[in-house]
């Protein structure tokens, strides 16, 4: 096996999150960096990583890098690769560019640089040259650059990790299944016992309390997909010992062991989060492991005496009572929001007292809308959008300055 370091990209505040579970995973230290974490590894620690990392967006094996100034330098550092090692003339190939701070003008003729490089390299060697896919390609190539270095690496994973396999019916703007089981990371919530229930009451296509459930099942979020270096030739020697541990990590599914509850004010949100549930292996008979009910955030009561309520509020039409949504100034902190917001304390200081609320939200000024303390706030990147994870420790009458002191966790007090 052919040992190296390999770069694991994250949403921007999940790179410690990430980097703790990767240790947990491989059993060695991962190494904190911008966008993403770093571990030693070999071909067997990138295929358990890629079926079982829940925060990571790709798996990266590093080729080569550089210092550059052109198109022309990428070209020769590219060109330093053995691509006959990845790549034949029978298959295809796609070039992917991520920059920061580059003094190149077109990153679109930077991937062709890197495309003629490879097939250069393989028509001198063969006579031939591989196509390019740019949909699903036997070798996808990522180049990033910087302001003045470049990287070239192997795309183990293909499509991004995010894309579980299961979400088919979505609503507007869904929430990421990578972002998902980071607000559970950040949370503490691991799908023990001891956890308690997960409620989640604005659950749009269900992605929290799915990601929640397959946590407390025991399934790998990699378990209904397929990756890229099952295509790649490198791998192909450790095709064997993949099979050995999708199986392993089949007969390792079980029942959960701790409620988790979803709903939403829409029955066809409802409806899109059952059936993606039922994809995802959550639903299954003997392994029901939510509780869907349609209602009304504002409304509905506590599911148990106390847990966790971990959601990522919607704006607009899914955000107010049934046939009431607010409009989508919502988004900005406005009048709309600050009602919501203000009933939905509301409703938990009345009915909710013992539990512990997660909201993730781009509204800085959320604790002042929803008059609640914070006792953490996680920073956590949705996409573009620079957003919060508040939590709130849930009493009779809580407000600012009244709120408990935040118990100890992962994650209590922190403000990251």
């Amino acid at each position: 096996m052919s040992a190296t370091g390999l770069f694991l990209p994250c949403a921007g505040g999940v790179e410690s999150l990430l980097a703790a579970e990767v240790s947990a995973l491989t059993g060695v230290a991962a190494e904190v960096a911008r966008g993403g974490v770093w571990v030693a590894g070999d071909e067997a620690t990138a295929m358990r990583l890629n079926l079982e990392s829940r925060l990571a967006q790709r798996v990266l094996w590093p080729l080569v890098d550089g210092p550059y100034r052109d198109e022309h330098d990428l070209y020769a550092l590219a060109r330093r690769v053995d691509w006959a090692r990845w790549i034949t003339p029978a298959q295809s190939l796609r070039v992917d560019v991520s920059a920061q701070r580059s003094p190149l003008k077109s990153l679109n003729f930077a991937a062709l640089r890197i495309k003629d490089a490879v097939c250069d390299s393989l028509r001198e060697r063969t006579g031939q040259r591989p196509s390019v896919d740019t949909r699903s390609p036997d070798l996808p190539i990522a180049l990033f650059v910087g302001p003045e270095h470049a990287m070239l690496y192997v795309d183990t994973s293909g499509e991004p990790l995010f894309k579980r396999g299961w979400r088919e019916d979505t609503g507007e703007a869904p929430l990421k299944e990578t972002l998902a089981a980071a607000m559970l990371a950040a949370a503490g919530w691991q799908g023990r016992e001891a956890d308690g229930p997960l409620f989640d009451p604005c659950c749009g296509a269900g992605t929290i309390a799915i990601e929640a459930a397959q946590i407390a099942c025991g399934i790998v979020p990699g378990s209904q997909r397929r990756f890229a270096f099952e295509r790649l030739q490198p791998f192909a020697p450790f095709m064997a010992e993949w099979r050995a541990m999708q199986a392993a990590a089949r007969e390792r599914v079980h029942a959960s062991a701790v409620p988790i509850h979803a709903g939403d004010v829409s029955f066809r949100m409802t409806d899109f989060a059952e059936r993606n549930a039922r994809r995802a292996g959550v639903l299954a008979p003997g392994r029901e492991a939510i509780a869907f009910r349609t209602a009304d955030a504002l409304q509905r009561l506590p599911p148990a005496l106390a847990g966790t309520l971990l959601l990522n509020p919607p704006y607009g039409e899914r955000m107010g009572p049934k046939g009431q949504g607010a409009s989508r100034e919502a988004f900005d902190g406005g009048a709309g929001a600050g009602e919501f917001f203000a009933a939905l304390a509301a409703h938990w200081k009345r009915q909710y007292a013992g539990w512990t609320a997660w909201v993730l939200s781009p509204e800085m000024k959320l604790p002042t809308l929803m008059r609640l303390k914070e006792s953490a706030r996680v920073p956590l990147w949705n996409g573009g959008i620079e957003c919060r994870l508040f939590r709130f420790d849930m009493r009779h009458g809580a407000g600012p300055g009244r709120a408990p002191p935040a118990p100890g966790g992962p994650a209590a007090g922190q403000n990251l």
